[in-house]
């Protein structure tokens, strides 16, 4: 896979974490909780990525605008926000803003069935939806 990964609301980091198994070259790792930031710590020490990942405490669109500002591409942008939020637009278009997705990645929103999300914000289209029992994944892309 090779890819850069950023893994939003990143909770215990099981979707990194996945992605680092399956070759990607690298995961940052945002999360708010700091407890959470620590179990995604330990996990990534048990499973032998610590050293291809990278953690962030913060609020996402703080966190966006400090990953534009350094020019950090990534290849996948995966987002998870707790379900009874409304962070995916405001997310997806910070993601849109700070140009933090490669010209040929994709974003990927896992949300609740019941949510409507746009199909386009800013430059960012979605091309796919997926539904799996009551969670919904739809996918961005330039």
């Amino acid at each position: 896979m090779g890819c850069n990964f950023l893994d939003l609301f990143a909770g215990s980091g099981s979707i990194g974490i996945e992605a680092l198994s399956r070759g990607a070259a690298g995961v940052v790792f945002v999360e708010v909780n700091g407890r959470n930031l620590h179990i995604i710590r330990n996990n990534l020490c048990v499973t032998g990525f610590a050293g291809l990942a990278r953690l962030i405490r913060g609020e996402v669109t703080a966190v966006l605008s400090r990953l534009g500002s350094e020019n950090d591409l990534f290849d996948i942008i995966f987002l998870d926000p707790p379900y009874l939020k409304d962070y995916e637009t405001d997310t997806l278009a910070g993601i849109a803003r700070h140009r933090l997705l490669q010209a040929d990645g994709i974003v990927v929103v896992e949300s609740s069935k019941n949510r409507g999300l746009p199909r386009n914000i800013d430059e960012l289209v979605m091309f796919r939806q997926e539904k799996y029992g009551d969670t919904l994944l739809s996918f961005y892309r330039y």
